[in-house]
């Protein structure tokens, strides 16, 4: 019997060594193939009774994932499932591959045995490598600083290269990345790219869960590995008991392949496109008004908000969305959770505000921060225990709030009933879903590890999204966590913007636009565009330049404003329309690379098959040049229309940019093949 497996889809082919021990992933390469080597295990489990086979923090060379064997494959064309036991405890593992533009995977464990078996690891994904002198490309992300990308040279910076005598051949070291708690991407994003030096080979990854999570690099006697993984009991206090009745199924992950940095960002947009939930209103791209960034800023009423939704009227927004403050007359932190209209910021009613963006043309639009219920909210009072997470039978309290457990009844009632009303009463078509709390490591509430509480807990999040939308098929939901602390696929495969982040200052924010299409689809990446009356020309261009490669936010004080500013607004947003029409279809790179946090110079093209947008910062004084390598084009301005005080070179497929600008400024123009 032929030992070895091939399944493809459209980027990536996967290799398998099926006999001779346990299924081992040699390979997954796109168009071309490197050598591949023996391989690690393609699962690794561990549990109380049975670790490692040599002490590390490592979570490879486990006893039960060597132990495990062959049984059988089953290929639908569309989905691959390999299964494997291990005799001793009756325990089998099935891998499940799903076709994307590169694959999507998890692991399920089951127990045949007549005893349970507790669970303290269970990779959803391990892979060989045929080398790690290779680059990580990988993201640190923070609140008002997210996406910032960086590169790791492995074999320098982690992984020592032991040459030595005897059973001593690699090191036991791993480069390990987590990211724990509630907020999935608080620290970290759950996404990476390597790229081999000696040996030619590009993959990339997503994990796709909205709470914890981990991925490591390493080395063994057999070759590199990656492994990719939900939470763990070493780093995150996670464990789970399987009983004949009783199974366990990891989190997703994507795994992509190329040949370089672009290529592999490329795969992971398809990929992204390819595991969205899609629904007819997923389709619709409107420009969103939100009062918040550099705004009202909290502070509601109907006297700010009249003049600002017959100006977001009067430059072509579609929707108008109240931020944070409504439902409350002062400082509202640990008082939320009713969600009903303030009486005294709406003297005459919500519903007088509401009717004013009906009127004018928009669809309304509400923050909520549905996960939490203050500590001073009479709604703590009302609702039982049950409802939140709980720490040996204390209600989890953090920042002063409790948090809600989405596994309870009550809580979910609580939230539906909230919802329902909201849509009933106002018509709101629009919710901005904000998460501002962290849960810590999670709940033992039910008896379970306080990490498989939490995992419980964010699957029933995901669990009541979904059947919020079957109930209202026609809402759009940005997803929001203090900016950008939850921007995982798990969330985003449901919902419909991204919040890219809380930064306040433009020239802040153009790495943070010029880098999100590396973790988010363009056309779900909610970019602040927010124009200050009164500020340079420059200054007023780039603020929305901010916004137009990605979704256009719009905030800002447009009531007071000038018609010459007003008029750059609606021509910003004019120009932005023309990207809408091919958004979904555009994929990402990087002339200059990704942008570090205070590169000068940033661009960020997207990509389609005839044409492409170069959206171009300059984030200091001019004059100043730059030379990018790309395809000889024809070059067009796209925004502004005017481009005083830029200039475009094309030389030996070299575009030289000269800006003569004394101030930082930005430029969006349209190349066409």
């Amino acid at each position: 019997m032929d030992d070895r497996l091939r399944w493809s889809t459209p980027d990536v082919t996967l290799t398998f060594s099926l006999h001779d021990g346990p299924v081992r992933l040699v390979a997954a390469h796109g168009d071309h193939e490197p050598a591949d080597g023996h391989g690690r295990p393609l699962v690794e489990i561990g549990a109380v009774g049975y670790g490692r086979s040599l002490s590390s923090n490592r979570h490879v060379g486990t006893v039960l994932g060597q132990r495990l064997r062959y049984v059988r494959h089953d290929d639908t064309g569309r989905t691959l499932r390999i299964v494997q036991e291990e005799p001793g405890t009756g325990l089998r593992v099935t891998n499940v591959f799903e076709t994307g533009a590169g694959v999507r995977c998890w692991t399920e464990a089951e127990i045949d045995g007549t005893g349970p078996l507790e669970l303290t690891f269970l990779s959803s994904l391990v892979v060989g490598l045929p080398s790690i002198d290779a680059d990580l490309h990988l993201a640190e992300n923070s609140w008002m600083a997210e996406s910032r990308w960086s590169v790791r040279h492995l074999r320098s910076e982690n992984l020592a290269d032991i040459v030595s005598a005897g059973h001593h051949h690699v090191a036991r070291s791993r480069c390990a990345v987590t990211g724990t708690n509630s907020w999935s991407t608080g620290e970290r994003l759950p996404i990476g790219v390597l790229i081999g030096r000696g040996t030619p080979y590009a993959i990339g990854w997503q994990i796709e869960h909205n709470g914890p999570w981990h991925y490591e690099i390493g080395e063994s006697r057999d070759g590199g590995y990656l492994l990719l993984s939900g939470p763990t009991d070493q780093e995150h206090q996670w464990s789970v008991e399987i009983t004949a009745g009783n199974p366990f199924t990891t989190v997703p992950v994507s795994l992509v392949a190329g040949t370089d940095r672009d290529s592999i960002f490329a795969a992971l947009t398809r990929q992204r496109r390819a595991i969205r939930h899609r629904r007819p209103a997923d389709d619709r791209m409107p420009v969103i008004f939100n009062d918040y960034m550099n705004t009202l800023l909290g502070d509601p009423t109907t006297d700010k908000l009249l003049p600002l939704i017959d100006a977001a009227a009067g430059v072509g927004a579609d929707y108008f969305c109240i931020d944070a403050g409504w439902y409350a007359d002062g400082d509202w932190w640990n008082t939320v959770g009713a969600w009903q209209p303030s009486a005294t910021r709406f003297p005459n009613g919500l519903a007088e505000v509401i009717d004013r963006i009906h009127q004018r043309g928009m669809v309304p639009g509400l923050w909520l921060e549905p996960e939490v219920i203050g500590v001073r909210s009479p709604i703590a009072a009302e609702l039982p225990d049950d409802a939140f997470l709980t720490r040996r039978g204390e209600r989890v309290s953090e920042s002063g709030r409790y948090l809600l457990d989405l596994r309870s009844t009550a809580a979910r009632k609580h939230l539906d009933a909230t919802v329902d009303r909201l849509v009933d009463e106002f018509g709101v078509g629009f919710f901005k879903f904000d998460n501002n709390t962290m849960t810590g490591p999670g709940t033992d509430k039910g008896g379970t590890s306080l990490g498989q509480g939490l995992l419980e807990h964010h699957r029933a999040l995901l669990s009541w999204l979904d059947g919020l939308h079957r109930r209202h098929p026609e809402l759009l939901i940005e997803n929001c966590a203090s900016g950008a602390m939850r921007m995982d696929y798990a969330m985003l495969s449901r919902l419909h913007l991204q919040s890219t982040s809380d930064q306040e200052n433009p020239l802040l924010y153009a790495p943070i636009t010029a880098a999100a299409p590396a973790a988010v689809l363009p056309e779900q990446a909610g970019h602040w565009a927010y124009p200050v009356s009164g500020s340079s020309r420059e200054e007023f261009l780039l603020a929305l330049i901010n916004g137009i490669p990605g979704r256009l936010y719009l905030s800002g004080h447009l009531n007071r404003m000038t018609p010459a500013e007003l008029d750059l607004i609606r021509a910003a947003l004019a120009a932005h329309r023309v990207l809408l029409d091919d958004l979904d279809s555009f994929v990402p790179a990087w002339p200059l690379g990704l942008p570090a946090w205070t590169d000068e110079w940033i661009a960020l093209s997207l990509n389609g098959p005839t044409v492409s947008y170069l959206t171009l910062w300059h984030r200091g004084p001019g004059p100043s040049t730059v030379a990018l390598e790309l395809p000889q084009a024809v070059i067009e301005p796209h925004f502004p229309l005017d481009p005083a005080g830029w200039a475009f070179d094309w030389a030996d497929g070299t575009l030289t940019v000269t800006t003569t600008t004394p101030e930082p400024s930005a430029r969006v123009v349209r190349l066409t093949s």
